[in-house]
């Protein structure tokens, strides 16, 4: 299976609301907007919002906002937009009916025999890069992918450094995140590669915007590129317990964050993630398996195809330790709901558990999956050809058959999706060929992939640029406080291999 950018849903979409329904959610968000506001901690935003008409209590840092003004916001933002890539032939249009599949993070890489976490080296992560940019599912790459940082590297440096190595083991369409000024170095990274990357803008539930989002937003959408803006509920805990509640709150945060990328610049493509979990009311944390997610992303992508805005679904996080029944049983029932029922983009790949591991023997296995959603997302084709009337009349009863028809030959192949991972031999081949697992098959293809897959390379310009900018990043911190001088020396020693910077 060769990369596709992305996958097209060839029939109606999935809906669960009517269209009463969505016009109640719609005059409850602009209610919230309008009646509760939005607590935004940035007095040049909150000059902006006043600006235009916005009620602005400036010692608050409450901003409501006109059902008029959202509502012209709302037509201004793209219904879809290109998402290039540094190679063109993987750049993306995202929106409309078109589903493209990204990374899901973890903070650490697991021991692929105990699936215990441990931190990664950086050959790990750049391994786990290349295995990534070779899998035809993965469309692009989600922030600190695809790990929240590896060893050696100080934590305000992480960013920068997942940037870097996803830039030069891929050439896939590339988002990022912020922390601490990061996205300075990123627009930075991008324009010295000659590549566009989609920024964020990422909420505290309930309905607040802190000021280095409001700066990443600033920053993103004036050096002209498109933007997602996140929510990051848990119902029952940052937002109601509700899912219609939580639609409203979810909704309020990421269209109030649309408006404000609009007043900055109009017509700026805006990406929306619905990223919802309920909460575990045994323990208090996100139950990221739980089914409550894809009916809370289904109604939502039902919403914003109404609005014409293009919607991110909740990352597909498991709950899951290990991948097994209960990982792909929670995997499989979200990726197939964004693409049936019209969500344009999702953070699939990798994942072990929740946020906090990912490893790469995962991500093939979701590789599979991910092959099986677009494989259904094609449809039926219903025609002439296919309906093979001619050949049925032809072959008629037993002992007629259709196995050596040209019409097998060729529709076999268009028609079947072959995993790579799955076990389909039959009971007596598996058992005299190593009675193997799917994470057997899948161990066997990263270890394949490591050795030869050779991402597009950078230029030497190119490559001079992204370490020039790491090295203004590592000053910048350096004097801002953030790196010690004992972390630097560490730092600086984690760089001495021949093989820098790929080990």
């Amino acid at each position: 299976m060769e990369f596709r950018r992305g996958f097209t849903r060839r029939y109606p979409p999935l809906k669960i609301l009517t269209e009463e329904e969505v016009e109640e959610i719609h005059r409850a968000t602009l209610q919230i907007l309008w009646s509760t506001g939005v607590h935004i901690e940035h007095e040049r935003a909150l000059s902006l919002f006043e600006q235009h008409g916005c009620k602005v209590d400036h010692e608050d840092m409450r901003v409501r906002m006109p059902p008029a003004l959202v509502e012209q916001c709302l037509r201004q933002a793209p219904s879809s937009f290109p998402a290039p890539a540094r190679d063109p032939k993987k750049s993306l249009m995202l929106g409309g009916n078109n589903l493209a599949l990204a990374v899901a993070p973890g903070h650490k890489t697991v021991d692929s025999t105990t699936w215990e976490p441990r931190e990664a080296t950086r050959k790990e992560n750049y391994d786990a890069v290349r295995v990534l940019d070779a899998l035809p599912t993965v469309h692009f790459f989600s922030p600190y992918t695809p790990y929240f940082g590896f060893q050696g590297v100080p934590s305000c440096m992480a960013m920068p450094e997942s940037l870097a190595a996803r830039i030069r083991c891929s050439s896939k369409f590339q988002c990022v995140g912020f922390s601490n000024d990061s996205e300075m170095f990123a627009i930075e990274m991008a324009k010295a590669v000659g590549i566009e990357i989609l920024g964020t803008c990422a909420w505290a539930p309930p309905l607040a915007l802190y000021r280095d989002a409001v700066e990443s937003t600033f920053r993103i959408v004036e050096a002209g590129f498109c933007l997602r803006v996140v929510g990051g509920q848990v119902m029952g805990g940052t937002s109601p317990a509700s899912i219609a509640g939580a639609i409203v709150n979810n909704n309020a945060e990421v269209i109030a964050g649309l408006v404000l990328a609009q007043l900055i610049r109009p017509g700026t493509r805006v990406l929306v993630k619905d990223f919802t979990a309920p909460m575990n009311m045994s323990s208090g944390a996100p139950a990221f398996g739980g089914i409550e997610i894809a009916l809370h992303n289904t109604a939502t992508s039902q919403l914003f195809q109404w609005y014409g805005v293009p919607l991110d679904h909740t990352t597909a996080y498991p709950n899951s330790k290990l991948p097994d029944y209960q990982s792909a049983t929670e995997k499989a029932f979200r990726v197939m709901s964004a693409g049936i029922s019209g969500g344009n983009t999702m953070l699939f790949h990798g994942s072990v558990h929740g946020e906090l591991t990912h490893h790469p023997i995962q991500a093939i296995l979701d590789d599979d999956m991910a092959g099986m959603v677009g494989r259904f997302m094609e449809g039926v084709e219903v025609s002439t050809e296919s309906l093979a009337t001619d050949l049925i009349e032809k072959v008629g009863p037993v002992p007629g058959h259709f196995m050596n028809a040209a019409h097998t030959r060729k529709w076999w192949k268009q028609e079947q999706f072959v995993p790579k991972t799955s076990d389909r031999l039959t009971y007596p081949e598996w058992q005299t060929s190593g009675k193997k697992t799917c994470i057997d098959y899948a161990r066997e293809r990263m270890d394949d992939l490591v050795a030869t897959h050779k991402p597009m390379p950078l230029t030497p310009s190119q490559e001079d640029a992204i370490e020039r900018v790491l090295e203004e990043a590592r000053t910048y911190y350096l004097k801002k406080g953030l790196i010690t001088d004992d972390e630097m020396r560490e730092y600086r020693d984690s760089m001495k291999s021949p093989n820098y910077p790929f080990e």
